[in-house]
């Protein structure tokens, strides 16, 4: 197996991963809203609004992700944008629940949960632009060009 082809594995399964963590968060987003509702800022205008669709975003990602650019060209650049997007937006969220300690079902996460959260944010961003086709750092490197001599 050739480094084109692994690169190509290894890209397949993290979409079809994070395709199907964005649809269950989706879902859980528009079926379960309220911890959502608890950790959503309140400078945030219409929250539950707001939230259903976080929910209906994180959903058509993920579908976004699986469809092939054979059937819809693009679609994969536009989902991986979209989710890297939509994960940048959400990380208020997140502080403001690790910040203010908010409790979701009646209990309060540790630092132990929020620190390794909040520093995951990234890897989610850089995640959906992988997947998406957006990205091949650091699957496909380019080969250093040799230094032009005078």
């Amino acid at each position: 197996m050739n480094n084109h082809q692994k690169d190509s594995i290894l890209r397949r399964i993290f979409r079809l991963l994070l395709a199907v963590f964005y649809l269950l968060a989706g879902i859980a987003h528009i079926r379960s809203p309220g911890g959502f509702l608890a950790i959503t800022p309140d400078w945030v205008p219409f929250p539950e609004q707001v939230v259903f669709l976080t929910g209906v975003a994180e959903i058509a990602g993920a579908i976004g992700l699986l469809i092939p650019p054979t059937l819809v060209p693009h679609i994969r650049y536009a989902a991986g944008i979209g989710l890297a997007l939509y994960a940048l937006c959400v990380f208020p969220a997140n502080i403001n629940h690790a910040i203010n300690n908010i409790a979701v079902g009646g209990e309060t996460a540790s630092w132990a949960y929020h620190g390794p959260r909040l520093l995951f944010q990234p890897v989610f961003i850089w995640w959906a632009l992988i997947a998406g086709n957006v990205i091949n750092w650091p699957f496909h490197r380019k080969k250093p060009q040799p230094l032009a001599r005078p």
